[in-house]
């Protein structure tokens, strides 16, 4: 689909190296955004993902999302580079790899978890978002327009016996999401949630020949390529504190027919009472 609005228009994609964040800065710099990427260092695998597209139309950076300062400088880079911020993708996030290799076979008891293990997750999936959103939002409602979009993960993950901290991480994640939404009501500064919709092939997962979900299945990481435009262009503004699961993304000529048929805020985070 052609989405003009994204000419030009500034993205910055954490965890951009590779997964889901390298598949949604290709995306995206096909249609003409210009792309701030971010990985926690400035690792090959990020030097390669420039490497492929318009020199003259990518940032790439080493930036923590677990440290304030670094979210901070990170914004602020991509507005001195390219004089504004529009679109915040928070993609950055660390697995149940970090509890044990073996997570997805063999689940690890919340008690057995190490702490150091438990505090790098939530600190790059929760606290990453947050320190990321604070950033970039202040320059967002000056200008009245922004998107914040982070990427989340199935509800069945979040509750998954042997998947804390990740699954709760992530639940905290759609909960700050809808909360954010509100607070910036009015703004011109838009919140929304996506997903795969499953398992994707990425390093979140241990590698091997029998690499998939829990719930045998694996979805490609070039999946959330199908609606990353729509949510970062013109036509989802104003829509806000919604959730879209790329796998159920429509393959209509009519992109926001389709953008609604992926939409399932459920009834995980009711609207009112």
């Amino acid at each position: 689909m052609s989405h003009p609005s994204l000419a030009g228009r500034v993205v910055l994609i954490t965890g951009a190296s590779r997964g889901l964040g390298r598949e949604m800065a290709l995306e995206l710099a096909a249609a003409g955004a210009c792309l701030v990427l971010t990985g926690s260092r400035m690792s090959d695998d990020l030097r390669a993902v420039v490497a492929s597209l318009d020199r003259g139309r990518v940032l790439a950076l080493a930036a923590d999302v677990a440290d304030p300062d670094a979210a901070a400088r990170a914004v602020a880079q991509a507005e001195a580079r390219f004089g504004r911020l529009d679109v915040l993708v928070n993609n950055a996030g660390r697995g149940m790899r970090l509890v044990s290799e073996t997570f997805n076979t063999v689940p690890t008891r919340f008690w057995e978890t190490e702490p150091a293990a438990w505090n790098a997750i939530v600190a790059a999936n929760l606290n990453g978002a947050f320190h990321m959103a604070r950033a970039a939002a202040p320059g967002m409602i000056e200008r009245k327009f922004g998107k914040i979009l982070n990427i989340s993960t199935s509800v069945p993950t979040m509750i998954r016996r042997g998947y804390a901290p990740y699954g709760p991480s992530k639940a905290g994640l759609e909960a700050a999401s809808r909360v954010w939404a509100q607070d910036l009501a009015g703004t011109g500064v838009d919140v929304n949630i996506y997903l795969p919709g499953g398992a994707a092939d990425t390093d979140l997962l241990p590698p091997g020949p029998g690499k998939k979900g829990a719930d045998g299945n694996l979805l490609p990481a070039d999946i959330m390529r199908r609606g990353i435009s729509w949510l970062c262009s013109d036509l989802s503004n104003g829509i806000t504190g919604g959730r879209f699961i790329a796998r159920a993304w429509g393959s209509g000529e009519d992109e926001t027919a389709n953008a609604t048929a992926a939409r399932d805020d459920g009834a995980l985070w009711p609207t009112g009472g």
